[in-house]
């Protein structure tokens, strides 16, 4: 094997050590001398590896992870704004508001209160899950999906966190020189989230390469869902994908006449999470059909 290739792999591997450091250590302080060592690499040079083989610092990582964690705990809990600020690194609320208005197009209390408002509309009209404002969001249309061959690594827990297992598998692809192709980026769900606890859901994170690729055992190949689908493109933050799901499945899809077929969901995700503030995300969500 070329020695090239076998230190772009070593490279990854290292770096991968780093990311799931981050991961675990979300809450502490971000350590040039720690995370060098994590990598195996002289302090002078660990940035410059890092953001070559990820394509952002280490700050600008941990500040994505920060905010999609604070984004899915103001939705899903009534902790405070404050330790949220604290939480995320910011020394004051102000400089938590901008941050995560510039990247989530409002402030986190207005944030917090439009899903709560959605969710006591849903308490008083079960059959409504949204507003008429989000409502005129959304629009379906109906695809031919062939199959794509793609590398997956199975996450297991809540579909919100799989961004971590996209990490570790964007980082092996780096090493073996494949994130300079046209690479797209898939996510299979098995589960319904509200029908399982959360540790217990089972999705897959995956890329399709241009190429034909042999991964390591802990990865598997596969073919993704095709066939006819129901498609829906969201624009706006992944800690926001359940509100098109519980419109496709509560409102468009008894009213269309259609019927899933036996296969999973899936995604695709049609920008980069690295260079796109989260409000401009586009993923396009497919509902397997029959005939």
């Amino acid at each position: 094997m070329p020695m090239k290739t076998v230190t772009r792999e070593t490279y990854a591997k290292r770096i991968e050590r780093v990311v799931d450091y981050l991961i675990d250590h979300l809450d502490g302080d971000v350590d040039l001398h720690r995370l060098a060592e994590e990598a195996f690499l002289s302090p002078y040079h660990f940035h410059r590896v890092y953001h070559g083989m990820t394509g952002e610092t280490v700050a600008e990582t941990v500040r994505r992870l920060r905010l999609h964690r604070a984004a899915v705990k103001l939705i899903s809990s009534d902790i405070a704004i404050s330790r949220l600020a604290t939480e995320a690194g910011y020394g004051s609320v102000q400089a938590f508001n901008r941050a995560f208005r510039d990247g989530y197009g409002t402030p986190p209390a207005a944030y917090r209160a439009k899903q709560a408002r959605s969710t006591a509309l849903q308490a008083r009209h079960p059959a409504s899950t949204l507003t008429s404002e989000e409502k005129s969001m959304f629009a379906v249309t109906f695809k031919h999906m062939p199959p794509h061959r793609v590398v997956t690594l199975r996450h297991q827990g809540d579909y919100m966190s799989i961004g971590d297992t996209f990490e570790r598998l964007s980082i092996w692809a780096a090493g073996q020189g494949l994130m300079d192709t046209a690479v797209r980026y898939f996510a299979i769900y098995y589960d319904d989230p509200a029908a399982k606890p959360k540790d217990a859901l089972v999705s897959e994170a995956c890329l399709a390469f241009p190429v034909d690729v042999k991964p390591p055992e802990e990865f598997r190949v596969i073919d993704t869902p095709s066939g006819r689908c129901a498609q829906l493109i969201y624009k706006g933050p992944y800690s926001d994908l359940e509100k098109p799901y519980k419109w496709l499945f509560g409102e468009w899809l008894p009213q269309s006449g259609e019927e899933p077929d036996d296969q999973p969901c899936f995604e695709e995700y049609l920008n980069d999470v690295r260079s796109t503030a989260p409000q401009d995300l586009l993923t396009a969500i497919y509902m397997p059909l029959k005939g």
